[in-house]
């Protein structure tokens, strides 16, 4: 349980605190070292100037070059500059070669099966690479990517069909009715089809 800080134990933390190590604080206090730092900050106590100028304060204190036999010299150079490292063993058998290909790499071209049943190909080497093939055939064959708020359909419902005579563009409204009345007669399903392609050639004129 959270121990509350007496009055007794912070008139002894304003007594001792501003002269005396913290860890010495600490053991008289029987608080954690984040405790005594926590309440002396709440308290508004700081260490007085004598004692950061003491050599039991060096740490704390700034602007004396506290360290500076240890650190590095500017142009100094790292130890093991210019050594070769050789773990031993058989570790350089097992290393990669530069240029090394790794076994399951695919080149541009190969196509694959999302999970979502789509045939992906490779346009590129490099991360992020795989595009929908049907997209692909569709921006081959007319020069961009159907239009943003349409869709790019398989006539016969088959993902993996890409033929381009089995790609269509339909709007959003149209996908809806496409898919809404799917189980009416052919003849109706027909009409409503070709009732969007006119639509669409009436909008493009």
């Amino acid at each position: 349980m959270r121990r509350q800080w007496t009055e007794s134990e912070k008139r002894i933390l304003r007594e001792i605190y501003p002269d005396s190590p913290t860890p010495h604080v600490v053991t008289i206090l029987g608080r954690p070292e984040r405790a005594v730092y926590h309440m002396a900050t709440m308290l508004g106590i700081r260490k007085s100037d004598a004692y950061l100028a003491s050599p039991a304060a060096c740490r704390l204190r700034r602007g004396d070059n506290v360290g500076s036999a240890s650190r590095f010299k500017k142009g100094q150079s790292a130890w093991n500059k210019g050594i070769h490292f050789d773990s031993g063993g058989r570790s350089a058998e097992t290393r990669f070669r530069p240029g090394t290909v790794p076994p399951n790499h695919k080149p541009a071209g190969t196509t694959r099966i999302s999970k979502d049943g789509y045939l992906e190909i490779k346009i590129a080497e490099g991360m992020y690479q795989w595009r929908l093939l049907h997209r692909e055939i569709w921006k081959e064959a007319h020069g961009e990517y159907p239009a943003r708020g349409t869709a790019l359909i398989f006539k016969d419902g088959n993902k993996q069909n890409c033929n381009i005579a089995n790609l269509e563009v339909l709007t959003r409204k149209e996908l809806m009715l496409r898919n809404s009345v799917h189980n009416l007669p052919e003849e109706i399903k027909e009409v409503i089809r070709l009732n969007g392609v006119i639509r669409r050639k009436i909008h493009g004129k």
